[in-house]
């Protein structure tokens, strides 16, 4: 059995139950952030499945000047702490440089690095340095073992509390695919592995100004992926993707959470039969 993480009372990894790790792709306001956590938090104790919540306090790759990047580092994290305080659930959010960081250590539960900036060291392994549980998404033109040196950035220095998230791969222009060959051999470098079903769906820069996305494919990766073998999903959710202010096209509408979930967790049932 490979390393576990553990965030509270969650363990990701090992033979742990599936985690999922859902909400907004980017904090819009603070009523509509409480409102999604308090939804969130209601599926997790009725589904009683281990629950991190997601939201970013700024998108700082957004593909046009004009998009709608967030509340910023500061508001941002004020509105994340309260989630905290009113929902007691965990909270994730993206990191994009290390001066960010001292402000970000203080409030998040696990500090993410996004794809983009998934090779630069020096904010891996400030980052790495706080000691807090990390989750590095893969970037799109990375190979699954490419993965391996980013891990050991993390551990040179001393943090072993890695995740890793697969979030498709590039397929020529304005396109990802997921190559789920991916799964397997970054489970095997021993941390556990998420798979992003929201980011897999982007078509990036696909409608010009800003991303596309096809929501409508969310159920099949995210069942395959559960099949071939995941720790845990990422999920990005709102009550009403097509008025998101980013990433709608490739978002889950809240009111499918649930129930889809509940599928998961039966396909995920009947691998464990198989797992070593």
């Amino acid at each position: 059995m490979g390393c576990v993480v553990k965030i509270g009372n969650i363990v990701i990894g090992g033979k742990n139950p599936l985690c999922f790790i859902v909400g907004p792709c980017v904090i819009e306001t603070e009523n509509l952030t409480l409102r999604i956590a308090e939804r969130l938090k209601k599926s997790s104790d009725t589904l009683n499945i281990p629950l991190i919540f997601k939201s970013s306090y700024d998108k700082a790759n957004r593909t046009s000047i004009k998009s709608y990047r967030g509340p910023g580092l500061k508001k941002g994290l004020r509105i994340l702490q309260k989630v905290k305080n009113e929902t007691g659930m965990p909270v994730l959010s993206d990191i994009h440089s290390v001066e960010e960081l001292p402000y970000a250590e203080e409030v998040l539960d696990i500090l993410q690095i996004p794809a983009f900036l998934c090779r630069q060291t020096d904010l891996i392994v400030a980052t790495a340095k706080t000691g807090k549980p990390i989750n590095i998404k893969k970037g799109q033109f990375l190979a699954p073992w490419d993965v391996k040196n980013i891990i050991d950035k993390v551990l040179s220095t001393g943090n072993n509390n890695i995740i890793i998230t697969e979030r498709g791969t590039s397929f020529g222009y304005n396109n990802l695919i997921v190559d789920f060959r991916g799964l397997p051999i970054m489970r095997s470098f021993g941390h556990p592995v998420i798979f992003d079903v929201t980011h897999s769906l982007q078509l990036p820069g696909g409608q010009g100004s800003s991303s596309g996305g096809q929501r409508e494919f969310a159920e099949p990766l995210a069942r395959a992926a559960v099949a071939v073998g995941v720790d845990g999903l990422f999920m990005e959710v709102h009550p009403e993707p097509g008025r998101a202010l980013c990433d709608g096209p490739n978002m889950l509408s809240i009111d499918e959470f649930p129930s889809l979930i509940q599928r998961l967790i039966e396909i995920k049932e009947v691998i464990r039969r198989y797992e070593r």
